[in-house]
């Protein structure tokens, strides 16, 4: 299935978003709208005639509605039986798309709140018939507590996360000692948590945060990085940074049996 686009719509990640009321607070404490850690930002955009289409034919077939009680994660597939990733924000889901394709055993479940981007990854889903992914347009720390069985993920992947690069944002990041820990504990014996970021100091905290967590294990213990796995495609920011000289750093830790 083609659906038709006609506006561009990629947006890299950006750092140039205002500062929530938790950084503004003159009394030091953290606004009370702010305390719960999300999975996500808020982004600007719009979503596109060919992504509106994708959405009202493709939707019903391959978002999953967030609801608080735990998934069926085998009918949430359509009967599919396979070890089940989670995404976390997948942007315009290009590299999500890729990687369903090469391991097309594994269904991917993936959290994504930014409409255009859910939108462009629908339909991608239609014009390469992609069977495999499944869209929760919810945050993932929802998604996580109240929808997913610990012990059931074969894997966790967020790449790219946004970095909140002055240090009065770092609070905000999304890999934490406790968030890395609810993973991990969702995670089957030798599953898996991929990250990968291009910024070195939100790199070495992930890499102090997920060496810290006992369930885990790194999976590269000589360099702390691990090599690009195959399975991830270079996407075009990627390319453009590393073009620009900027390195790319991947994450692979697994749970402990």
């Amino acid at each position: 299935m083609n659906i038709p686009d006609t506006v561009s719509n990629d947006l890299p990640p950006g750092d140039d978003l205002p500062a929530s009321p938790e950084d503004d607070a003159t009394d030091g404490k953290p606004h009370p709208l702010h305390r719960r850690l999300k999975s996500f930002v808020k982004r600007a955009g719009r979503t596109t005639d060919g992504q509106a289409r994708a959405f009202a034919e493709l939707g019903p077939l391959f978002l999953v509605p967030y609801t608080p009680e735990r998934l069926d994660l085998t009918a949430a597939f359509g009967g599919r039986v396979g070890p089940t990733v989670l995404e976390i924000g997948f942007g315009m889901g290009e590299a999500t798309a890729h990687i369903a394709t090469v391991l097309p055993e594994t269904n991917f479940l993936c959290c994504e709140v930014h409409e255009p981007g859910v939108g462009a990854l629908l339909k991608r889903i239609g014009e390469q018939s992609i069977s495999n992914i499944r869209i929760c347009a919810h945050d993932a720390v929802d998604v996580i507590d109240h929808m997913l069985q610990p012990g059931t993920l074969a894997g966790v992947h967020v790449f790219f996360p946004d970095p909140w690069h002055k240090k009065r944002h770092n609070k905000r990041r999304l890999i934490q000692p406790e968030f890395v820990t609810k993973l991990a504990q969702h995670l089957r014996p030798g599953g898996y948590i991929h990250c990968a970021t291009d910024w070195q100091p939100y790199a070495e905290q992930m890499l102090e945060v997920l060496g810290a967590e006992p369930l885990l294990r790194n999976t590269a213990p000589d360099t702390g990085y691990a090599p690009k796995p195959a399975y991830r495609p270079l996407t075009k920011f990627e390319n453009r940074g590393l073009k620009l000289g900027h390195g790319v750093w991947d994450l692979v830790f697994e749970k402990r049996a």
